[in-house]
């Protein structure tokens, strides 16, 4: 769904009545595997209402202006330029986004949620981790915070929201009462700093689909296709390399052009980091011969999507796996986690 209007003004209309500093969790907020339905539950909400949500995107068409102002304003939805390789070095725990990640993409298949709320629930995980590492023997915030994630990407995008207590579909691990998903809500729209209109390659694939098809609107399967393709990146850690505008114009000319064609290409994407962009390519390219990932048949669901996914990518081009269990760390690694944990655990204390 392009859009280049800036909605984070949207989110102050929220009913707030608890200020961040005062977020405090412990472990009588786990609920024991029972569900509560409280009736003030959607206190926090963006949306407008409307008809049943579409498990994919319609696309308007974007000006010039809009893509440059988009291209611009991208900038300032990522996650902090270390967060990549802390990842990859263990400073930060994979297993902890898998965990998370595996939540989500259930959930978000449960309810039929579109493609850009499982985008923008991963861009508000990866945020948050970037800015805060999780507390340890804690095991539970993982779950808390993936469905807080998620429940803000629905009020965003969806047009009917579940209850967030009933967001807790696919047998999670622990379960949160409504006021819990809540406070932990207002924690991450603090720490994004209330800027939750993020922009993902689904902001921007029609415009690169209709610049290689020579501003042909994009017919609907190819713009479906890459929809799934742009899922299957969601899991490989290694494409958070890459800014959101990189890895649509990769994605358009991976399911739109022929292999030896794509340098002719290149000099139409505007605005994008070409070498980016032809990286991003590769990548995509393998990942499409992984089973299950073909540009020409494409698991339909974003689970089905997401799992095959899994094989990632090492910086050096070899293949490698995207999602182990990332628990080793040196001292120095811990270190700077236990510095760093510290302002999370004043807000999240047992």
């Amino acid at each position: 769904m392009a859009d280049v209007k800036n909605f984070d003004y949207a989110v102050t209309n929220l009913l707030c009545t608890e200020g961040t500093k005062s977020l405090c969790f412990d472990d009588d907020d786990l609920v024991n595997g029972q569900s509560y339905k409280i009736n003030d539950d959607e206190g926090l909400s963006f949306g407008n209402g409307g008809s049943d949500s579409e498990p994919l995107i319609n696309f308007p068409c974007l000006s010039e202006d809009n893509f440059c102002l988009m291209l611009e304003r991208e900038k300032g939805f990522l996650p902090k330029d270390d967060y990549l390789e802390r990842l990859r070095t263990g400073d930060l725990n994979l297993s902890a986004r898998r965990e998370a990640l595996d939540w989500i993409s259930k959930a978000h298949a449960h309810y039929s949620f579109g493609a850009l709320c499982l985008c923008l629930s991963m861009n508000y995980f990866d945020r948050f981790l970037s800015a805060h590492d999780l507390p340890q023997g804690k095991p539970w915030v993982v779950q808390l915070l993936a469905v807080s994630c998620l429940s803000l990407a629905a009020k965003m995008e969806e047009t009917e929201v579940p209850l967030t207590v009933d967001l807790q579909v696919g047998e999670p691990k622990f379960m949160f009462q409504s006021k819990t998903i809540q406070r932990m809500e207002l924690f991450v729209l603090s720490t994004l700093k209330w800027k939750m209109q993020a922009y993902t390659p689904c902001n921007f694939i029609d415009y690169f689909l209709q610049k290689i098809k020579n501003d042909e609107f994009p017919p609907r399967h190819l713009i479906n296709r890459s929809i799934q393709v742009i899922l299957s990146t969601i899991k490989g850690i290694d494409f958070l390399e890459f800014r959101p505008s990189e890895i649509a114009a990769a994605v358009a000319m991976s399911v739109s052009i022929p292999a030896t064609d794509m340098n002719k290409a290149l000099p139409g994407l505007m605005g994008v980091d070409t070498e980016k962009v032809i990286k991003c390519l590769k990548l995509i390219q393998h990942l499409t011969t992984i089973k299950g990932i073909t540009l020409n048949g494409v698991p339909q669901s974003p689970n089905g999507v997401l799992e095959a996914a899994c094989l990632g990518y090492k910086s050096d081009g070899r293949t490698g796996e995207s999602c182990p269990n990332s628990s080793h760390s040196s001292p120095n690694t811990k270190r700077r986690k236990l510095d760093k944990t510290i302002s999370l655990q004043d807000n999240l204390k047992s």
